[in-house]
């Protein structure tokens, strides 16, 4: 089978050729895989299926994973997790950015990267949509390595760095807090939301995919908080911060990004040990239903501290 391949602005490509709701032959799903693992983001149009076939067809691409909070699982299908703007939990995602009230906004970060075993991936269906915002960021990070000067490269084969969970975004270093207000509700600790309180965790500069090999920069501004030890790397305090800055611009750079404008039946899969992603949020009371379902990740690519 010889499917169509699009490029999509900036990174990813747009898949077509092929019927999903027909079986997948293991030709089919070497080349899928093939795809994802040289792309990392993929988009498929017109998918009008039913939640059991996205399932199904999650599976191409490894075990499927449970939400964590039993809550947001859908009670037909657990392996489906439902992510909705326009119901009751909007006041604990309402926030406040240059004088506009957004619910659902989310900065630039990789699914469970602060257990130091994230998600292999996710697929993303559009279910019901809003007119307009709503968007979903794809950021490339093997694209932003390749991209670095050698100096760079080698500075980050010497160093880990710290990332730091926690629940109030003011209290993220590497974050936009320009116009920043929190909302009326928005979570003070884990335990408001009923998480963990997880622990730091350490991931290298740079790491090998597990899978392409490719190298990718591990740099995701969300609870990015130190590099560890940066004087055993010749760096002082100032130089390590300084590092950290430009790093996470330079992985928001337009070249190394993709923004979504979703339409009814889109659904995009990501390699998450590769891709970062964001979102940019609803104006409040606005309907947003996605269907989502995670590939399990087998693979440790940090450590706990």
């Amino acid at each position: 089978m010889s499917l169509q391949v699009t490029p999509l602005k900036n990174v990813g490509v747009e898949v077509s050729g092929f019927d999903i709701c027909d079986p997948i032959t293991p030709e089919l799903s070497r080349e899928l895989n093939d795809l994802w693992n040289e792309y990392a983001i993929l988009l498929f149009r017109n998918q009008d299926i039913t939640p059991e076939r996205q399932i199904e067809f999650s599976r191409t691409f490894g075990s499927l994973a449970l939400h964590p909070l039993k809550a947001t699982r859908s009670e037909a299908n657990p392996e489906l997790f439902v992510l909705e703007n326009g119901g009751p939990n909007d006041r604990f995602q309402t926030a406040h950015y240059k004088g506009e009230t957004v619910v659902g906004r989310l900065d630039w970060h990789m699914d469970l990267h602060y257990t130091g075993r994230p998600n292999r991936g996710a697929l993303l269906r559009a279910i019901e949509l809003p007119i307009s915002d709503g968007l979903t960021g794809f950021g490339d990070l093997a694209k932003a390595y390749d991209a670095l000067d050698d100096d760079t490269k080698a500075l980050l084969e010497k160093i880990e760095l710290a990332y730091a969970f926690c629940m109030q975004r003011r209290h993220m270093r590497y974050v936009d807090l320009e116009g920043y207000e929190p909302g009326e509700f928005s979570p003070k600790k884990p335990s408001d939301m009923n998480f963990p309180d997880f622990p730091d965790v350490a991931y290298p500069g740079a790491y090998a995919h597990p899978i392409s090999g490719r190298k990718i920069l591990g740099v995701v501004e969300q609870f990015l908080d130190r590099v560890i030890k940066p004087h055993d790397a010749g760096l002082c305090n100032d130089e390590a911060i300084e590092l950290l800055e430009r790093l996470v611009a330079h992985t928001k750079k337009p070249e190394f990004t993709y923004f979504h404008e979703w339409k009814q039946g889109d659904m995009v899969l990501w390699d998450n040990w590769r891709a970062m992603h964001c979102t940019t949020g609803t104006a409040p009371g606005v309907r947003r239903l996605i269907n989502r379902t995670t590939i399990e990740g087998d693979v440790t690519l940090g450590r706990v501290i």
